[in-house]
């Protein structure tokens, strides 16, 4: 067994999605419940912040690093030859990428509560991105925005790369 596997159980594979919705709840429990009032429209807006980076974010890393970087690249390969597995990425590694580059940064740049409501952003889009991605791959569409999304997807799945 591999120490980082890409494809996973589905007891894993949707523990993903347990551990980030766990997360979103604690982070909120916590700037809700002991950030200082005072500092409630800054959290507000860094956690919109977090939020809109997110797709930039993602997008730089879905350009830059899973279609430019080895391993990244043959990792991601992978789930563009076989879109119906369960492969995503550890756990484990997109927590750490969250801790050292948002929660960190975030935190040594604007204070705890700031880095706190910049983290809950970028791991509320993070986790709309992975059911929305999800749903892409396992669901039947319904709606029009839902099925366009779904074509598009599949056009990058089949794009030359």
């Amino acid at each position: 067994m591999k120490a980082v596997s890409i494809e996973h159980s589905k007891a894993v594979y949707f523990a993903d999605f347990a551990f980030y919705l766990v997360a979103i709840v604690l982070l909120l429990g916590v700037l809700v419940g002991f950030a200082p009032r005072h500092a409630m429209v800054g959290v507000a807006l860094a956690v919109i912040a977090g939020a809109v980076c997110w797709s930039m974010v993602e997008y730089l890393m879905h350009r830059m690093v899973f279609h430019g970087i080895e391993p990244f690249q043959r990792m991601h390969g992978e789930h563009h030859r076989r879109p119906r597995a369960l492969i995503a990425t550890p756990t484990a590694l997109s927590a750490a990428f969250i801790m050292l580059l948002v929660w960190l940064p975030a935190t040594l740049l604007g204070g705890v509560w700031l880095g706190l409501g910049a983290t809950l952003g970028m791991t509320a889009g993070y986790f709309a991105y992975g059911l929305i991605h999800h749903a892409m791959h396992h669901w039947r569409p319904r709606g029009a925005w839902m099925r366009q999304r779904k074509r598009l997807h599949a056009l990058h799945h089949h794009a030359p790369q």
